[in-house]
């Protein structure tokens, strides 16, 4: 598993010292050879500027940018990086509503504090070997909220490709 990981770069996003040390402990123990952290979604945008991202993993609650506040950022700032960036949300907030407000920002995976090895690795493996297809709507683009694709679904929010590897609908 090491050499799957020891390519990738990360972007570590929290304000509090030890959970990025935490975090990026268990990134180094399974190989991850690059990490960059930052403090709050700000930095962590100038971060991604300075040079390319596989996977950001971010706090929900920072100042003065949040991990929501990022995540919308990066998914519809017309000079986003990379609007396709795979963002796993780490978060000490499991309630219903918190989990919606970091899905509907488009976060592509949650993982609830207190972290293990497991479940940051669960989500991460997520991520790299089962993507969600990105959706475009309306009033959202991101990762698709739903985790499974009904085949037999023809109506009129079926989901069709726009050729740019967003699915419209």
């Amino acid at each position: 598993m090491s050499a799957e990981y020891a390519t990738l770069r990360f972007l570590l996003v929290d304000d509090n010292h030890h959970m990025r040390a935490i975090v990026s402990a268990i990134l180094k123990g399974v190989g991850v050879k690059h990490v960059r952290e930052a403090m709050d979604g700000a930095e962590a945008l100038q971060a991604m500027r300075e040079g390319p991202i596989d996977i950001a993993i971010v706090d929900f609650k920072m100042s003065p940018l949040d991990g929501v506040q990022f995540t919308q950022l990066v998914r519809n700032s017309p000079d986003s990086v990379d609007p396709f960036l795979p963002i796993i949300m780490l978060t000490g907030f499991a309630e219903r509503n918190r989990v919606f407000e970091a899905r509907d920002a488009g976060v592509t995976e949650i993982v609830v504090k207190p972290v293990t090895a497991r479940s940051l690795l669960d989500r991460i493996n997520m991520v790299i070997y089962k993507p969600r297809p990105f959706i475009r709507s309306g009033d959202y683009f991101g990762p698709c909220r739903r985790r499974r694709d009904d085949p037999s679904y023809s109506g009129p929010r079926r989901r069709q490709g726009d050729g740019l590897g967003a699915l419209e609908i």
